[in-house]
Formats: structure tokens, C-alpha cells, sequence
């Protein structure tokens, strides 16, 4: 196999996920592209990400933008097809659960001979009304390559049919990132002192379609976070998503004053963020690993989680939106003393990932 990579990426997760697999790529001098979906795209924070973790810039930026999920899609799959016909790479690379995932997967699996490797293999929330749910499922199917983190996103392709040897259990590249990037964060952030945040405080994530574009579960969900600080003296930090930030004004939600909301903060800013909170609040798949690794509780605002790991280590709780189950559920993580075990490996899955593929 010669040694040629193409990477799809296109939200700041898939960036900060396959850091450490690039990373691994220049030290290990194998030729590789990087090409640039821009499903979520901002110049500025884009090209922050990228230089805070010592990434090159993309050579095939695609500014897809936002649309319906069909449009984008579609987009994306003619764009990213061009890319890799003019490339021709062994394999893509994709990470994750977004369109740019599943338009990567369906351009390369088209090209004979272009392999696929879909990095975070085998989770599943087994909610099909997400449709993250749909786009991982469909990548795991359609992938040559199968990086799952753990035993049970394993087990859980296993079950699904798939062949044992497709997979490898290389644990979650965000555990490389974080590990290499927290105490780099620490001394360069000073995101606490330019919030004015106080010693002890929370930290809210909340983007996701189910809970933002409706007006109820919205605002149940802003009133609950509300309710559960008031009762521990705490104040919540929400960096917010464009995406929620509109439909906090389009919805004319009231935003408790125990909230503040920020811009969407960079990788360092977010990660020190996540470290010094008392607790976290997300709809985020991602925050519940994050939160687990530093070992900081969480309670997730979904009624399901593609991270059952976090649930199993007792890191995190699933409590929905609903007043009663969220301030429960905060009461309960904060009496959790936070020395669990991470269940997402030792921060080498770059370099496993590479050896899977052959590539010295």
C-alpha cells in the first residue's frame, strides 16, 4: 500500500478529533490532504483551531455552508468526489457522525480503489430521529476501516454483522488531544479572567436540533440549568452555538440572569473552560467524553447518550430537560467523588490508527 491519506473534515469536532492522527501523519512523513467541508464554517475560529493545534491549513477548502440536510449532503458529495479524483489517496479518512462524514464515505466508496476509514466506529444512541444516528450508521457500513473506541462501540458492530476483521479498537483520538493539549491551554487562556468568572461555576453546551428548534424543550431546558445552580451557588458559563443564539431570539426565550451567555470559544479557551467547571451541562456527544477525561461531572440534556462509557464509569448522567430530573441529577454528580477510570483508551489511537493501515 503506498502511503497516501486524505482527510474529510468539515466541524470544529472532526478538526480537533483528527488532530492527533495529522500529527502523527508529519511525524511519521506519510503524504497526506486535508480537505475542508466547511459544513460548520467561521474564518476566524476555523483558522484558529488549525494553528492552535499545529495542523496545516487545508488544501481543498469547500465552503459548503449550511442548508437542508439533503442539499448540503449532495453538495458536499459532488465537491469532495472532484477532490479525490484529482488526489486519488488509498485511503480517506472521516471522523464522527456529521454529513461531511457521510458525503466523504459515499464520494470515496464510489472511487475503486479508495478505501475508507471511519475513525469513532460503533456508537450508537439508537435514537433513527437523529440524524447523526443515521450518518454513523451508514459510515460503519460502508467503511473498509473500522476504528472503534471501545469494547462496546465494538461489540456493537459486531452485533450489527459486521466482520471482526474490519475493526480495531484503538480507543478515542479525543483522549490524544486532550491529554497533549490541556496543560498548553492552561498557560495560555485566560479566558476565566476575561469572563470575570467566578471560583466556582458551571459550564452549559446546548446546539442540538431537539432541544434548540423547540420553543418548550428550549426553554425547559435554560429553566432547569437555571433551577439546579441556584440550588448550589453556582453561576453557568454557555458559550453559544449561532445556531441556539438565534433561536434564544426568534423563540423570545428569557435567559435566567444565573446564565451568561459567550461566543463560541476556541479549543485552549474551551478545554480550560471544561477543567475548572464544577459541572457541565451538554447535548454534546463530545463534552461527555471531554468532561469524562477531565474528570469533571456531567449531566447530559438529551434522553439518550452514544457514550453509555461515560454512563457505566459514573461520570455522567443522562437527566433530559425536565426540571425535576435535571436539579436531580446535578445534586447526585456533584456528591460523585471524580476519580473514575477513563474508558476511552491511553491517548495513543493516532498512532494505532496509523499502524492498522499499514503505514510505517
Amino acid at each position: 500500500m503506498s502511503s497516501t491519506l486524505s482527510f474529510v473534515l468539515g466541524t470544529r469536532p472532526e478538526i480537533i478529533k483528527l488532530s492527533p492522527v495529522i500529527r502523527a501523519c508529519q511525524r511519521r512523513e506519510i503524504p497526506f490532504s486535508i480537505v475542508h467541508t466547511g459544513q460548520h464554517y467561521s474564518e476566524k475560529l476555523d483558522s484558529v483551531f488549525f494553528e492552535q493545534l499545529g495542523l496545516p491549513a487545508p488544501e481543498y477548502n469547500l465552503t459548503i455552508g449550511s442548508s437542508s440536510h439533503g442539499e448540503q449532503t449532495g453538495r458536499m458529495v459532488v465537491e469532495i468526489e472532484s477532490v479525490l479524483e484529482k488526489e486519488r489517496p488509498d485511503v480517506v479518512l472521516v471522523q464522527g457522525d456529521t454529513n461531511s462524514v457521510l458525503a466523504g464515505t459515499i464520494a470515496a466508496t464510489k472511487l475503486d480503489p479508495i478505501l475508507v476509514g471511519h475513525v469513532e466506529a460503533g456508537l450508537r444512541s439508537f435514537d433513527r430521529d437523529m440524524p447523526e444516528e443515521v450518518n454513523r450508521r451508514l459510515a460503519d457500513h460502508a467503511a473498509d476501516y473500522l476504528f472503534p473506541p471501545t469494547e462496546t462501540a465494538r461489540d456493537q458492530l459486531l452485533e450489527e454483522g459486521l466482520p471482526a476483521e474490519w475493526m480495531t479498537i484503538t480507543g478515542n483520538t479525543i483522549v490524544d488531544a486532550v491529554t497533549e493539549n490541556t496543560s498548553i491551554a492552561h498557560e495560555r487562556s485566560d479566558v476565566l479572567s476575561e469572563f470575570g468568572v467566578r471560583e466556582r461555576f458551571a459550564l452549559l453546551t446546548a446546539h442540538r436540533a431537539e432541544n434548540v428548534d423547540d420553543r418548550e424543550r428550549f426553554a425547559s431546558l435554560i429553566d432547569s440549568v437555571a433551577a439546579a445552580v441556584r440550588k448550589h451557588d453556582l453561576s453557568v458559563v454557555y458559550p453559544i452555538h449561532p445556531r441556539a443564539e438565534k433561536r434564544i431570539s426568534t423563540l423570545d426565550i428569557d435567559v435566567p440572569e444565573e446564565i451568561t451567555l459567550v461566543e463560541p470559544q476556541d479549543f485552549l479557551d474551551f478545554l480550560v473552560l471544561e477543567d475548572e467547571a464544577e459541572i457541565v451541562f451538554t447535548d454534546s456527544g463530545g463534552v461527555q467524553e471531554e468532561s469524562c477525561i477531565l474528570r469533571t461531572p456531567c449531566v447530559t440534556l438529551r434522553d439518550n447518550t452514544e457514550r453509555p462509557e461515560t454512563i457505566a464509569v459514573g461520570a455522567n448522567r443522562i437527566v433530559g430537560v425536565e426540571r425535576a430530573s435535571v436539579v436531580n441529577g446535578v445534586r447526585e454528580m456533584l456528591a460523585v467523588e471524580p476519580d473514575w477510570k477513563n474508558p476511552f483508551g491511553d491517548g495513543t489511537a493516532a498512532e494505532q490508527i496509523l499502524d492498522a493501515l499499514e503505514y510505517e
